[in-house]
């Protein structure tokens, strides 16, 4: 069973993650740590999964749309790169 994320969790995230669009991932890690208590990974996780959520988008459907593209195209350089040479 999939456990839906109250509203307030994704607003702080969504909201976290528009200040920090684009930083130096050491500072944002400090302020993930800080801020959420979790590890960048888990962070990441959570974004992730929040990018599938109805609620992410009416909150906020321009952020979300940009990084719903970015999780695309990274998926596609893993996808298309070749096995043992990191390139495409």
């Amino acid at each position: 069973m999939t456990t839906v994320p109250d509203a307030d969790r994704i607003a702080s995230v969504l909201e976290f993650e528009r200040r920090w669009w684009g930083a130096a991932s050491g500072r944002k890690e400090v302020r993930i740590r800080q801020e959420f208590g979790w590890s960048p990974a888990r962070y990441y996780q959570v974004l992730n999964a929040l990018l599938d959520e109805e609620a992410a988008v009416r909150y906020d459907p321009v952020l979300v749309g940009r990084l719903r593209e970015v999780r695309a195209t990274r998926a596609e350089l893993r996808r298309t790169r070749r096995p043992g040479t990191g390139a495409a």
